[in-house]
């Protein structure tokens, strides 16, 4: 499914010159995190629900002009660009724009998670792996030349996170043994933050442990 398929058409968009009363109605009877607010029909920005409190029916959305926040998506952003967007603006409710500036529709952002979980990288059977490395240290080449190098396909792989110059990998590869690949892995530097719960390196780590407390108790 191509995400344009998600696209609501049946929300509002307001005008600038419509009465607050209408964009407090909205918020209070729906769940949705912001609304889009247009000049003449060319977008201005959107009107967060975090601010509800603050608006008065007696005011026009002219009043909260400073109030907007400038984030959008463009009609032909891929699904990823359009996570992104909602993730950074800590939103479930996005606006889409054609090439004129005028709002088309909305993207909700249960309906994009939707069709991030029907992607092959979700569907097709495998083992997951996360794997952190220096930000200037790691590359996905890199990435899929390891997994390749044992035989294995990758799925897929992406960063998940990123703190103090090192990044967070999540790696989709086509088999659930992951031993010898967690392996190779550490050979070429990179820390294993998730993998599966047979790990061989885990299970040796934890033979020699045991070994040492008995040896540490006689």
């Amino acid at each position: 499914m191509d995400i344009q398929d998600c696209i609501l058409t049946t929300l509002p968009v307001f005008e600038v010159s419509n009465s607050l009363k209408k964009v407090i109605h909205f918020f209070k009877n729906s769940t949705f995190s912001h609304i889009a607010v247009v000049d003449n029909g060319k977008f201005l920005g959107v009107l967060s629900e975090m601010d509800l409190e603050n608006f008065e029916e007696n005011k026009k959305i002219e009043d909260y002009r400073y109030n907007l926040e400038g984030f959008f998506a463009l009609k032909d952003a891929n699904w990823l660009d359009v996570l992104e967007i909602f993730a950074r603006n800590e939103a479930n409710l996005l606006p889409i724009l054609n090439d004129t500036e005028n709002v088309i529709g909305y993207y909700d952002l249960s309906d994009v998670v939707k069709v991030f979980i029907d992607t092959p990288f979700f569907t097709e059977p495998g083992g997951i792996l996360v794997v952190a490395k220096g930000v200037k240290d790691y590359s996905f080449s890199e990435i899929a030349q390891i997994v390749e190098s044992n035989n294995t396909r990758l799925i897929g792989a992406f960063i998940t996170g990123a703190q103090n110059d090192v990044v967070q990998i999540t790696v989709k590869i086509g088999t659930s043994n992951l031993n010898e690949i967690i392996q190779s892995f550490r050979r070429y530097g990179y820390h294993i933050l998730f993998g599966n719960n047979d790990d061989q390196f885990l299970h040796d780590l934890k033979q020699r442990s045991d070994y040492l407390d008995k040896y540490l108790n006689v």
